[in-house]
Formats: structure tokens, C-alpha cells, sequence
């Protein structure tokens, strides 16, 4: 941020500062780690603290942003409380929830009760009304431009392979059986990247949701897939399977555990399809470099899963093939058969 505009947010922040929310001093700001977007979050020296938020409205949906908390937190779901925002400069002030994020209290001992805790608020998150003017419909053509990024980031861009026209046909076919899944399955209001670097552990030991404004209506095993198979951790497959049939039957599905378990595995594989891409793009365009490192844990999950359905089978192959191959001179290439092995 440069000194004009950077003074220019300061000077927002004290004319907005909520009255409840004492400056002993002069203000203070403690820049934080951010997410795989352009928003950066400062913490401020208040008291109770405060979060501020620079989100340049050129590159970030802000509108959405408000738009989804205010639907979830009319639902019960704990979001940050907005105390400001400019829609024009792109600031926001925002609740502090603190630094206590899931992913680092997870263990093998507090799996049970972390999962069983993020799936009860998402079943609430599942009952939010899905109003067309917050939640856009997570349609095929949305599902699909995900997926293209994979070919384009992710195996071009970052591997230098360029498809043959066979090659491209057969990630057609590929991708079209894992829409007709997705939108096979009764659709609710989706996080869109619920995972446990994206809840909070709050101060009465409740949890708190973050970086929800891509929400959308869509596939209801989505988040489901998305905590359980989460990108950043791994936890025993059979494990996590009883976990899916678990929340199906208190979300009241009314298919059969197989054909519920292939929507899961099937919503995971285009989700992971997807985060391939995203990640190389994530790498290559912003800089972030250091999602490459998840990114054999994404193929397990990728290729686990497409080994065991025919109808992606040829994708398991063909990534074995012509992708693998390509793998060991990567800097960032670890073995994907063991990623996520060592918590």
C-alpha cells in the first residue's frame, strides 16, 4: 500500500471507529496473513480489537461479501460483525475473531469433536434461504469454468504440457459426468471453501466462519467434501466416510449410502480438479508460491478417487501417464501416494 493510500485508510479507520471500541493510544495496526485473495487485514490496537480490511473493489466482490454475512448470521452462524464499510475505497472494520484457527487444534483426539462441531454449523449453514440476489446458482457452466482451470494453470501453465486434442476430449468427458453429479444432488446455500484454515475456535468456544463471500447455491455434499477431504489435511479415508453417512443422515438425504457416498466422492474430485488449477494460478499469476506445497496432497485425493469410478477411471490413467511423469522435477513435488500421512 503506498504512504497516500495508506494514510487515506487510516484516516477512514478513526472516522469510523465504533464508539464501543476504546483507542487508548495512538492507532496501531498489525498487518496479518490473508487468504488466496487480494484482501489484506490489519489487527488494530482498540480495545475490544478490531479488524480492518483493505479490499480493493476492483478485484473483490465487497457487496457480496456483506450480502452473504448478513444471510448467514440472520441464520444463527457466526460471521464477523461488520461495523463499517465503504464500498467505493473497498474498507471494511470488522469483529476481531481472534487467531485461533481449526487446522491447528486438530489431532487425532480432537478430529471427533471439531468435525462433529463444523458439521452441526453446517447443517445450519444448509438451512439458510437461498436467495438468488446473495447465492448465484452454482450451475454447470460455473462448474465447468472451475474445472478449465486445471488444464490451463495447472497443466500447462505450471507443468509446460500442452493437450492433444484426445487429451482435451477426454477431460470433457471427464467433466461433464461430474456435473451431471453435482447437479443430480438437492442443492442448499454452499461456503464454497469450508475447511478448517476457514473456522475459528471463538472466545466461548463456539466456532466462527471466514472467507464465505463466494457462497452460492449448489450440491449439497460440497462443503461436506471440502471439510472432510479439506486440502490442508488428511485424515484416515474410512474415517471420513462414516463422517459423510453420519451427515446424511442427519441432513436427512433421502438417497442410499452408495449413491451418497458416489456424490461425495465424486463432488471432491471436481472440487480437487479445480484446486489444482487454482493453486498453480495462485503460485504463477500472485505469488503465492507456498500453495504449491499442498498440492500433492490435493492429487491423492484426486486420484484416489478417480481410480475407484469407471467413468473417471481413464482420467486416473491418463494422469499416471502423461502428468506424473513431470512431477519429479518440480521443486515443490513431494510423492503424492503418502501426502498428508505424517499428522
Amino acid at each position: 500500500m503506498e504512504n497516500q493510500d495508506q494514510q487515506t485508510f487510516f484516516d477512514w479507520i478513526m472516522v469510523f471507529l465504533p464508539v464501543a471500541n476504546v483507542l487508548p493510544e495512538p492507532l496501531k495496526v498489525e498487518a496479518l496473513a490473508g487468504d488466496a485473495g487480494f484482501r489484506r487485514y490489519y489487527r488494530l490496537n482498540t480495545q475490544p480489537s478490531l479488524i480492518a480490511v483493505d479490499s480493493p473493489p476492483a478485484k473483490e466482490n465487497n457487496p457480496a461479501y456483506i450480502a452473504v454475512a448478513m444471510a448467514l448470521q440472520a441464520q444463527g452462524i457466526r460471521t464477523p460483525k461488520v461495523h463499517a464499510v465503504d464500498f467505493a475505497q473497498g474498507f471494511f472494520l470488522l469483529e476481531d475473531f481472534g487467531c485461533d484457527l481449526l487446522q491447528p487444534m486438530l489431532s487425532p483426539k480432537t478430529v471427533g469433536s471439531c468435525y462433529q462441531q463444523a458439521e452441526e454449523m453446517l447443517l445450519e449453514i444448509q438451512k439458510t434461504v437461498p436467495d438468488p440476489v446473495v447465492f448465484p446458482c452454482y450451475d454447470a457452466q460455473r462448474l465447468r469454468d472451475e474445472m478449465a482451470l486445471f488444464s490451463h494453470w495447472f497443466v500447462t501453465e505450471l507443468l509446460g504440457i500442452e493437450l492433444e486434442q484426445q487429451e482435451v476430449a477426454l477431460l470433457d468427458r471427464l467433466f461433464d459426468g461430474l456435473v451431471d453429479s453435482a447437479l443430480a444432488q438437492p442443492q442448499v446455500v454452499v461456503h464454497r471453501d469450508y475447511h478448517s484454515r476457514n473456522l475459528m475456535l471463538l472466545a466461548d468456544q463456539q466456532l466462527g466462519v471466514i472467507d464465505f463471500q463466494d457462497a452460492v447455491h449448489g450440491p449439497i455434499t460440497y462443503d461436506l467434501v471440502s471439510l472432510l477431504k479439506d486440502c490442508y489435511v488428511r485424515w484416515p479415508a474410512e474415517q471420513m466416510r462414516e463422517r459423510a453417512l453420519s451427515f446424511k443422515s442427519r441432513a436427512r438425504v433421502n438417497v442410499d449410502d452408495q449413491q451418497f457416498l458416489g456424490w461425495f466422492d465424486l463432488m471432491g474430485l471436481q472440487r480437487h480438479i479445480k484446486v489444482m488449477g487454482i493453486f498453480a494460478r495462485l503460485a504463477l499469476r500472485d505469488g503465492k508460491s507456498a500453495y504449491l506445497q499442498d498440492l500433492p496432497l490435493v492429487m491423492r485425493y484426486s486420484l484416489e478417487t478417480a481410480k475407484d469410478y469407471p467413468h473417471s477411471r481413464a482420467f486416473y490413467e491418463w494422469f499416471l501417464q502423461r502428468i506424473e511423469p513431470q512431477l519429479s522435477a518440480q521443486p515443490w513435488y513431494s510423492d503424492w501416494q503418502t501426502a498428508g500421512d505424517d499428522l
